[in-house]
């Protein structure tokens, strides 16, 4: 269990006026820069989705992005996501949307037709923590081998059900960072869109930790190129994947001009953390 867990309540439902307002405010101010970003770009309104990265946060810090307009969230550990999502799932639905994981590929198509709110898993997964994701997440991002895709497909396939994955690629080449090498992207995706009880979405990357706009470009750029291949090859399993998570709270303009079509922000929404 991460430390911080012990002095915050994440199943906490309760959000004061105020902090409810804050959190408004700091949704419409990044739904704004999104959208000044696709101007920007020349990209079409509304082709960039804002995923709320929610580590730390509780139930009703979440729900208050929500009710300011977030449609979709993402969380970095399983234990977060196990105590979060009944008290996810129950207060959407009392908002008339479903949340996170549905069981059936015809319950997922209706589910991307309705008031749906996508569940993300947005950070490394240990393949004993795998149970603990399934039931409540509809996409993996952060799938960076081979092995681990393996295993999440033989729990789907088990469970009788089948679950979005992205392509996590280390387009940085930075030893902190996890990801498949981009050599290896094309032959793992192509590799995972023929597993069973897998749907590959699209990729996924962190953007360089540098200040020079020019290098994150690069990599953000070289993703897209990536994405573009494996869609043009079609290879069986890969017509689905179109998504470009890439971009965050510090770099989502940078990322938008290169493509993304989810960034991922936490700061932005919810404010400085106050743990980590």
């Amino acid at each position: 269990m991460a430390a911080y867990m012990e002095h915050k309540n994440l199943a906490n439902e309760t959000i004061a006026p105020a902090r409810a307002r804050e959190i408004a405010d700091n949704v419409r101010r990044t739904l704004d820069r999104i959208a000044a970003a696709e101007v920007a770009a020349g990209r079409e309104p509304g082709s960039v989705s804002l995923l709320a990265a929610t580590k730390t946060r509780d139930v009703g810090e979440i729900m208050a992005a929500i009710d300011a307009g977030v449609r979709m969230i993402g969380e970095n550990r399983p234990q977060e996501v196990q105590v979060k999502a009944p008290g996810l799932v129950r207060l959407a639905a009392a908002r008339g949307f479903s949340l996170g994981a549905v069981e059936s590929e015809s319950a997922q198509e209706s589910a991307q037709e309705s008031a749906h709110i996508p569940f993300h898993l947005i950070g490394q997964l240990q393949s004993n923590k795998i149970g603990k994701v399934l039931p409540a997440v509809d996409c993996i991002e952060s799938v960076d081998a081979i092995a681990l895709a393996e295993k999440i497909a033989r729990r789907a396939v088990a469970r009788g059900t089948t679950v979005g994955v992205m392509l996590e690629v280390n387009e940085s080449g930075e030893e902190s960072k996890s990801g498949c090498p981009p050599s290896h992207a094309i032959d793992f995706a192509q590799r995972i869109g023929n597993m069973g009880g897998l749907r590959l979405q699209g990729l996924m990357t962190i953007g360089a930790h540098v200040q020079d706009e020019a290098t994150i470009r690069a990599g953000f750029a070289h993703l897209r190129k990536v994405r573009d291949q494996i869609l043009a090859e079609a290879s069986p399993g890969t017509e689905h994947c179109t998504e470009l998570s890439m971009g965050m709270t510090q770099d989502m303009e940078l990322a938008i001009r290169e493509g993304a079509t989810i960034v991922r922000a936490g700061t932005a929404v919810f404010g400085p953390r106050a743990f980590v």
